[in-house]
């Protein structure tokens, strides 16, 4: 599986991920709703269990991802500042450009 975080959201991840209370700890990405042929995301900080597999990226965050969840293969997470401040979480690979 992989996973693509942008230079953004790796900063504003990296602030979470070092606290105290997150030490151990990974980021989570999660389908929240599948419809057709795309899903919606969610994120959270979680510990990897068997049914997961954790991915390594290039800005040196590992992501938990649940094994077998097709919609999870290729996800990608931005940060905007613009128009409004907040993580954004699509799938390229499987058509998901974040467009509604």
């Amino acid at each position: 599986m992989k996973c693509k975080i942008s230079k953004n959201a790796a900063k504003v991840l990296r602030v979470e991920l070092d606290k105290p209370e997150n030490e151990g700890k990974l980021l989570r990405i999660y389908v929240t709703h599948a419809h057709g042929d795309h899903a919606h995301y969610g994120m959270g900080i979680d510990t990897p269990t068997e049914k997961d597999e954790v991915v390594k990226t290039d800005k040196d965050i590992d992501v938990i991802l649940e094994k077998g969840v097709d919609f999870l293969d290729g996800v990608r997470v931005d940060y905007f500042y613009v128009p409004e401040e907040g993580f954004a979480v699509t799938n390229p690979s499987r058509g998901n450009h974040g467009d509604h």
